[in-house]
């Protein structure tokens, strides 16, 4: 089969939605070339252009010195995404070339060609996804000729030759939009550039253009993108009729909150796309639902699901036992501590609720353990605290899920720097923090010496250093805990589970 072009679009007729393939004004500069970002906002600027809403390009920088650029120029900007999930109970599939990217710019191999963008009048976004480490400060001296290793010194350097370029005009200021998974990202993206001004010695006009010119705005992404999928390439081929090195997949939910002016949604017509793009001047009230209502019914779930005998997110909610405790925890304990609109948060929760029953995505158990205790503290622990505040009682699911931890967290020894834990008489690993697994392991080894559960709850929640307060102090936990992991240990996660949903249904 021929590879994905231009050319080849334009002479051979498929049976997949293309978006539009004129030629349009670069007007967002993309700092990423991977999956997320080309599943997420490229799919967005398509979804405008297609519209005639937008009328732009989007160009990509290549942040590593090894990536995609290659490929996408190669592939003349254009990729094939599929996103498949569940809608409304029903399985939907859409697949779509993006046509949205204009070209590719490698800033190792070609700095001046990536300077030069800073020169379009037409260029007004930064669009970033860097990763989470990818927004810090690194000491590196001003560049001359050479591309700086840092992100934000990137960032910099684009901007001070945006700014000598158009001599420090006001409306020549750019929109930055980070998608790191870092809280308050524009703030902390603004932060390190004002470190670079300062250490590099830049002047004063500059550092002012920046602050009073140029607008770095927090945001919060929500989609799971599975990227290029390995095990079903060849059959999507010859579906496709065409080969694409960069094929993408994802799943239907997408969500973007963007804490800014509402005057940027005018230049960024993403609502008007019919897209789900939130504006709004506080996201910390997002951030805190997608924190514990979608990742709090992870952590509070898998857990226990996986000593159930369960090992993917799926089997979790179709499992009538384990589907009960999750919405439990979700509808009865969780949302009433949340100060958003309630059918808002119902909808939120039922999007999760579906999202978790993607047939297209397996989403195992044990990844999902990774740090939990670090986890359970962000984001169920503030729920269970909030509730005990206003209701004056504890939730029981959620209770139950910090036995469900120390019970996942049993093990007595440290293979290749991993506790093991049993299911079944089969080993599993639990994978922490070197210094919370010795603590367990500490734990249940005296535990396997005395016999005592009521001691090892205790002190495992005692831990202030674990949890970011002594838990003891919470009235009533720690006999609400005891209880519950004795039941798990002496009966089993089974019986635990049916005699938890006894508390929750009453």
């Amino acid at each position: 089969m021929k590879p994905l072009s231009r050319a080849l679009l334009a002479s051979e007729s498929y049976g997949v939605a293309i978006g539009p393939l004129q030629q349009m004004p670069e007007r967002i500069m993309q700092f990423g070339e991977g999956n997320f970002l080309r599943a997420f906002v490229d799919w967005m600027v398509n979804a405008m252009n297609r519209q005639g809403l937008f009328q732009g390009k989007v160009v990509v920088v290549q942040p590593l010195p090894e990536g995609l650029v290659p490929q996408l120029n190669a592939q003349d900007g254009l990729y094939t995404l599929l996103l498949r999930g569940m809608q409304q109970g029903q399985v939907v599939e859409e697949t779509e070339v993006i046509t949205s990217v204009s070209r590719g710019i490698d800033p190792y191999a070609d700095f001046s060609g990536f300077l030069q963008c800073a020169g379009n009048i037409d260029l007004r976004v930064i669009i970033s996804n860097t990763t989470e480490a990818g927004i810090t400060f690194v000491d590196e001296p001003f560049p001359i000729a050479a591309c700086p290793a840092s992100f934000p010194a990137k960032i910099t350097v684009f901007l001070y030759a945006r700014y000598v370029h158009f001599a420090g005009a006001a409306g020549t200021g750019m929109i930055l939009l980070p998608c790191e998974l870092i809280d308050r990202n524009g703030d902390n993206l603004r932060r390190c550039v004002l470190q670079y001004i300062d250490a590099w010695g830049l002047e004063p006009g500059f550092r002012a253009w920046v602050e009073k010119s140029n607008f770095f705005l927090n945001t919060l992404v929500d989609r799971i993108v599975t990227g290029y999928p390995r095990e079903e390439v060849t059959q999507l081929g010859e579906q496709l009729g065409y080969d694409d090195a960069l094929l993408d997949t994802g799943e239907i939910f997408h969500l973007w909150v963007i804490e800014g002016d509402a005057r940027f949604a005018e230049e960024l017509p993403f609502t008007q796309a019919g897209l789900n793009v939130l504006w709004t001047d506080n996201m910390e009230p997002y951030r805190t639902r997608k924190v514990r209502i979608l990742n709090g019914a992870h952590t509070m779930t898998v857990l226990a699901a996986y000593l159930y005998g369960k090992d993917t997110v799926r089997e979790c909610v179709e499992d009538p036992c384990i589907g009960a405790f999750m919405r439990a925890g979700i509808f009865d304990e969780i949302i009433p501590t949340l100060d958003l609109p309630e059918a808002e948060k119902a909808q939120f929760a039922e999007d999760v609720l579906e999202r978790f029953r993607n047939p297209f995505i397996r989403h195992l158990l044990l990844s999902i353990s990774l740090n939990s205790v670090s986890k359970w503290k962000v984001r169920v622990l503030p729920s269970l605290c909030e509730y005990v505040t206003r209701r004056g009682t504890l939730p029981p699911a959620l209770t139950f899920s910090l036995a469900a931890l120390l019970a996942f967290y049993r093990g007595t020894e440290m293979v290749d720097g991993v506790l093991q834990g049993s299911r079944d008489g089969q080993p599993y690993p639990v994978k922490d923090e070197p210094e919370v697994l010795e603590v367990f392991a500490a734990l249940w080894r005296d535990y396997a010496a005395h016999g005592d559960l009521a001691a090892l709850c205790r002190n495992a929640l005692a831990h202030a250093d674990f949890w970011g307060q002594d838990l003891t102090t919470v009235p009533g936990l720690t006999d609400a805990v005891t209880a519950d992991l004795t039941q798990i240990v002496h009966d089993g996660m089974a019986a635990a589970l049916q005699a938890i949903a006894g508390k929750v249904e009453a």
